[in-house]
């Protein structure tokens, strides 16, 4: 049973955002923190993870428990990848039906998944930018995963010759990104 003090929010990470609280990097210390975004109770911690160039929906509490079942159970994670090139429908079917590729642990094998093209989606503009068209066509495919390896989207879009140029992640099990905008923090309840 949840304790009643706790607390869970949703959060629009933007990039250029680390998704944690402390940086325990001693090269570059200027990075950026969610703490920077919103006064987070004490204890609070992000589920799962969004690398510093990705953005989207983040969910985070203060119950360790809350954390571990959302990070470790078979909860859809859904993700709006732009990738560079028009991708073909050859890609897509390899990607839904699983791709090699490296974590830290050796070759592994991606689960079987749900990908789609996308027209443009309506997404607020990044802090960074990304590329001018100058540069050739990108496409966009939706991506989702009940699977969490470190920068996996990534990793298979490029696995299947269409880098992945920007990340957003739209949904996390019933929680949506909607019509959130970057940095915005909102109290949820799990």
């Amino acid at each position: 049973m949840e304790n009643i003090k706790d607390q869970h929010f949703a959060i629009y990470k933007p990039d250029g955002y680390l998704s944690q609280f402390i940086n325990n990097q001693t090269k570059r210390t200027n990075k950026k923190m969610l703490g920077d975004l919103y006064n987070f109770p004490e204890n609070t911690m992000a589920i799962g993870r969004l690398d510093e160039p990705s953005e989207g929906l983040l969910l985070l509490t203060t119950n360790g428990k809350t954390s571990e079942y959302i990070r470790s159970s078979k909860i859809e994670k859904e993700y709006y990848a732009q990738v560079d090139g028009t991708i073909s429908f050859e890609a897509v079917e390899t990607l839904k039906n699983g791709v090699e590729i490296n974590t830290e642990n050796g070759k592994y094998l991606t689960k079987k998944c749900t990908v789609k093209k996308l027209k443009t989606p309506l997404l607020p503009k990044r802090n960074k930018k990304i590329r001018d068209d100058r540069h050739g066509p990108t496409s966009w495919i939706s991506i989702t995963l009940t699977e969490g390896k470190f920068r996996q989207v990534r990793k298979m879009t490029a696995a299947v010759g269409f880098p992945t140029l920007r990340l957003v992640r739209v949904r996390i099990g019933v929680f949506k990104l909607q019509n959130m905008l970057p940095g915005e923090v909102k109290p949820i309840e799990i």
